[in-house]
């Protein structure tokens, strides 16, 4: 006898899902839609989140929205963001999403490197 199972959809797929929603309702507020995951209030973590906030007020200045994920509290959104290092940032909107994984000291490199601002008209 056959029986037919039907798939449940996994944790990470429904996380996915969530994200991609909250993704799309905010695209209309906010050209760019910047995550930066960190782990717990370490220096590195504090030298990430102000490298990343001094670009946004510099560059992209009310056209960007940074969320800050600590993956200790909210542990769910790195597994379902696949978050294998920290800090991470990942640029979720505009596509394509790009990933920056580790030391965020270099700032213009990071924003050249996301495609935010062109190597010739750096300013920093």
């Amino acid at each position: 006898m056959k029986t037919n199972k039907t798939r449940r959809p996994s944790s990470v797929a429904a996380l996915r899902r969530v994200d991609t929603i909250k993704a799309l309702t905010t695209r209309s507020k906010d050209k760019f839609v910047l995550r930066l995951f960190v782990a717990g209030a370490t220096a590195r973590s504090r030298q990430a989140i102000v490298s990343v906030r001094r670009l946004c007020e510099a560059e992209l200045k009310g056209i960007c929205k940074l969320e800050v994920i600590d993956i200790y509290q909210q542990p769910k959104l790195a597994r379902a963001n696949q978050i294998v290092a920290t800090p991470t940032l990942i640029m979720e909107f505009p596509p394509p999403v790009r990933r920056f994984i580790g030391s965020l000291a270099n700032i213009t490199g990071l924003f050249v490197e996301l495609d935010l601002i062109t190597k010739g008209k750096i300013a920093l």
